[in-house]
């Protein structure tokens, strides 16, 4: 299966959905702006699950995720 990936511009949400249009994401966190393609022979980003994405997208045709959000120390004043 390729698999499309999608980020939100509302919140820095990304999807993964089966179509290039992303037609089943989502319109709460709409607009969805294309980010790139995972091709059947791939790995998908930040060692996810291919199964359980896969799986995700057959039965509602899209799987939401968010990358973790950088850590505040004293020295970088975050």
């Amino acid at each position: 299966m390729r698999i499309y990936i999608f980020r939100s511009e509302v919140n820095g949400l990304y999807a993964f959905a089966a179509d290039e249009s992303g037609s089943a994401l989502p319109e709460g966190f709409a607009p969805w702006h294309p980010e790139s393609v995972i091709e059947p022979d791939q790995s998908p980003p930040h060692n996810l699950s291919r199964m359980r994405i896969e799986s995700a997208v057959k039965v509602r045709g899209y799987q939401l995720w968010r990358t973790k959000r950088p850590v505040k120390t004293a020295s970088d004043g975050r």
